[in-house]
């Protein structure tokens, strides 16, 4: 576990709060700011829960059952029973960094003192993030609108020790064996806590934020392979010059250039393209690489915002306002969220099909300037890395098919009351495949690009950059082969997949070229 503590409560929760409390395991704590706020808040249920006016989650059922005020006896039961029958996910169970990020964002909305729970609420899913219990989440039961109900409603059922859990040591077990051992009582839930637990977008944000810091390392590892591909084809650098950037600024395009030219500096491959068989241009796979990237990282950008401004809302209903107010809203609704995810996922299925094109260029004999069919060792005894491009091109078709939009469409719920909703949970699964889908397939283009850069170099004559040089030796360090007779390539493509996905490959190219962006 991380030593790390993130403080809720004294100032605005950050993208880098959720991956180090996700992924990194940090510690998570609550400022006194938070507790004067839910206890400020609490009063005011309590005050609205003693009147005889219905007031929805707190003295009425939910959804379409909202007609029906229930009388303070059943109350109780009332939040006990909303958790048991939402706790009715199916499927596989979802990553443990994504319960931790649905979790601890859960209990960033408590700590704002706009949901009305008790402070002892909050410490509870403070103490389950600490202690390293995670609640059994499964893959379907969010529609992305009233909240990510089913996955925050399971992690509500762990709260009140039911259902199972995931302990610090990866084995499930019944929740209330696992509280017990980590010395934590389980909650009674009162008026509205019940609903206050599992009416948020925090699944679908969560995943937002982990996708985007994956995606930030994805965007700087595509421009390297880019430049790798450009060096090993024997293109020309001098499309990537500042000034031709400028005159269209997008700033992404811009990033993306002045990382491909930091990557090619000093290389001895680049600009033979008028060699033996001359060329007024380079493909656009290869021309337009920072073009797209650099739309991709607009893109994230963009999606950044979004999910800034997530991170600074209270999503609830009904919330309770800095006057006392308890009022219904829509703020549980997903659009936001689910329009950015989608989004994503275009872009990165986009970047994956121009490195696809530009893996298959330095494959073929017709247009790899010189380079061995498939950079085999033998061409015909040998077939190279001909079966690494079908691997490639099969995982550019999922993407593809992964970038179809979930937000554009809606099944209406709960007898028509929720009669149009966001799927943004949807849109969020399906961009952690794509995710992982195009770490594979950068993975594919560095393989095949540094194998056609080292064939290149041999002799001498021609030699690549420094960048390129370090690149290749680590790539080999991590146990990647060079150039040679056929081999079992799965290992390999498996270890180039972890160089990619840890950051190996950007670490390597810095070591260079500096910072890249």
């Amino acid at each position: 576990m991380s030593m790390h503590t993130v403080v809720l409560g004294d100032s605005g929760t950050s993208p880098e709060d959720v991956i180090a409390v996700a992924r990194d395991g940090a510690r998570v704590e609550l400022s006194a700011q938070a507790v004067a706020a839910l206890d400020a808040s609490r009063r005011h249920i309590e005050e609205l829960a003693a009147k005889p006016e219905p007031v929805y989650g707190v003295s009425t059922g939910f959804g379409a059952l909202a007609v029906r005020h229930i009388s303070p006896g059943l109350r109780a039961e009332l939040q006990r029973n909303i958790v048991r029958s939402h706790a009715a996910g199916m499927g596989p169970h979802v990553e443990r960094e994504v319960v931790r990020a649905l979790m601890f964002l859960r209990l960033k909305t408590l700590a704002s003192g706009r949901t009305g729970v008790r402070s002892e609420v909050a410490r509870s899913i403070a103490a389950l993030l600490n202690a390293g219990i995670t609640p059994v989440v499964h893959e379907y039961g969010s529609l992305g609108c009233s909240g990510d109900l089913a996955p925050l409603s399971h992690c509500a059922l762990t709260l009140m020790g039911e259902g199972e859990a995931e302990g610090p040591d990866g084995t499930v077990e019944p929740a209330a064996e696992l509280l017990a051992a980590h010395g934590i009582t389980p909650v009674e839930l009162r008026e509205k806590e019940g609903l206050a637990l599992l009416n948020g977008t925090d699944g679908m944000l969560g995943m937002l934020l982990l996708a985007c810091a994956d995606l930030a390392r994805l965007f700087t590892s595509a421009d390297i392979t880019a430049a790798l591909t450009l060096e090993a084809l024997l293109g020309t650098d001098k499309v990537l010059a500042p000034e031709l950037h400028a005159i269209r600024p997008h700033p992404g395009q811009a990033a993306s250039a002045a990382n491909m030219l930091k990557v090619l500096a000093g290389s001895g491959l680049t600009g033979h393209h008028q060699d033996d068989a001359p060329r007024v241009q380079d493909a656009y796979s290869v021309r337009c690489a920072p073009q797209v990237a650099g739309a991709g990282r607009d893109t994230l950008a963009h999606a950044l915002t979004v999910a800034r401004r997530e991170l600074a809302s209270a999503v609830d209903n009904p919330v309770v306002l800095p006057d006392g107010r308890v009022e219904s809203n829509g703020n549980f609704h997903g659009a936001p969220v689910a329009y950015v995810l989608d989004f994503l996922a275009v872009a990165a299925a986009d970047l994956a099909s121009i490195a696809e094109r530009r893996t298959d260029r330095l494959l073929d004999k017709n247009r790899s300037h010189g380079l061995p069919p498939f950079l085999a060792h033998d061409a015909g005894v040998d077939s190279g890395l001909m079966i690494a491009q079908y691997t490639q091109a099969a995982l550019v078709s999922e993407m593809k098919r992964l970038a179809v939009p979930s937000s554009a469409d809606s099944i209406p719920s709960s007898a028509m009351q929720e009669d149009h909703v966001s799927m943004g949970w949807s849109a969020a699964r399906k961009l952690r495949n794509a995710v992982d889908a195009l770490t594979r397939v950068v993975a594919v283009e560095l393989y095949a690009a540094a194998r056609a850069v080292e064939l290149r170099a041999v002799g001498g004559r021609l030699t690549p950059g420094a960048a390129s040089r370090a690149i290749v030796d680590a790539l080999r360090e991590a146990g990647v082969d060079g150039p040679g007779p056929d081999r079992f390539l799965s290992p390999d493509l498996a270890v180039a997949e972890r160089f990619v996905g840890t950051g190996a490959l950007v670490r390597a190219a810095e070591s260079v070229t500096g910072e890249l962006a």
